[in-house]
């Protein structure tokens, strides 16, 4: 199970790829962090990393390195004073294969969102890729409800979607959060058939089970933990009622437990949110994962304990960026 500080274990799990690339003068110094992806232009990840930055007096910078070819990747991440980088869609696969070493976490997920920076022992610098969403998934659970790893080890848990997001969760829940069988509810079977052949490729150790049938669904231990990974559109094809009238059933059920609402565009509080609330299941907004994933990736760069961080000024920057916009 994880700690109430994944954050913090993923720094120190991350020095078996080398030691430290930063040097004495380097937190006084301008040094440079980018997002490389696109589209990413109303991304929220320069203010918070900026806001993260100012929390512990570093004058670095996070900036949008927005473009559509890929080969501009290398030169960004190898310019002087570059300490790292985050990567977004549709590059998170790509990229794995730019790097130096993949982590288990961007391996065993199939994707990386961050590059971090160490020194070899010849004193060459090395690339590592890694995934902190699944981060982002552990501590938004964890931060919140720190009992949570008790009451769910050994127990089922249910992801919703077949994305990218899925994979990340799916890793997180099984790695970190004790789930023994991890149920999943797509509108695709095909999405939930070629994930479940990913993670047994890559050697999961966790037991995926397709729920495809309310029969089904009616049989199997309600889960304790939830992650909800798709857009907020009400359901409309036969695969999307299906998959609602699923879940409906699960949260129908006496015992409750916790749901990770990952949607938090163009809203933080979507419809799955507030079915949630009302069948009485304690609620996590999906910016408390963007948020953490974004503070494992500042101190895999930093390299700077994770109480350090003004996390309170963060919760409250991001808040009132998505009331701004109109959220």
């Amino acid at each position: 199970m994880g700690s109430i500080n994944q954050a913090e274990d993923t720094l120190e799990a991350s020095f078996k790829f080398g030691s430290s690339f930063l040097t004495p003068r380097s937190r006084s110094e301008p040094l440079r962090t980018f997002l490389f992806g696109y589209p990413i232009a109303h991304s929220l990840a320069p203010l918070l990393h900026s806001t993260l930055f100012q929390g512990v007096s570093l004058p670095w910078t996070y900036t949008l390195h927005e473009t559509q070819d890929a080969s501009e990747f290398l030169p960004a991440l190898r310019q002087p004073g570059v300490v790292g980088c985050a990567v977004t869609m549709p590059y998170k696969v790509a990229m794995m294969s730019s790097v130096d070493e993949v982590t288990e976490e961007g391996r065993m997920i199939g994707a990386i969102n961050t590059v971090f920076l160490r020194k070899a022992r010849d004193g060459s610098t090395r690339y590592i890729g890694t995934n902190t969403d699944c981060v982002g998934v552990c501590e938004a659970f964890l931060q919140n409800f720190p009992d949570l790893p008790r009451r769910a080890h050994g127990r089922s848990a249910l992801v919703i979607g077949g994305g990218g997001a899925c994979r990340a969760a799916i890793y997180a829940l099984w790695k970190w959060l004790g789930a023994s069988r991890i149920y999943m509810v797509n509108r695709l079977e095909s999405e939930v058939i070629a994930i479940m052949q990913w993670f047994e490729a890559a050697g999961f150790g966790g037991d995926l089970v397709h729920v495809s049938t309310m029969e089904q669904a009616a049989a199997l231990e309600t889960p304790v933990l939830v992650v909800g990974t798709v857009p907020d559109f009400p359901p409309k094809d036969a695969g999307e009622v299906l998959a609602r009238g699923i879940i409906n059933m699960f949260l129908a059920r006496q015992d409750k437990g916790c749901i990770l609402e990952m949607c938090y565009h163009p809203k933080p509080r979507t419809e799955f949110f507030d079915l949630g609330e009302k069948a009485g299941w304690k609620m996590v907004y999906g910016t408390e994962a963007m948020i953490w994933q974004g503070v494992a990736q500042q101190t895999l760069w930093a390299e700077i304990p994770l109480d350090r961080f003004k996390l309170d000024k963060v919760h409250k920057v991001i808040s009132d960026a998505l009331q701004t916009a109109g959220c």
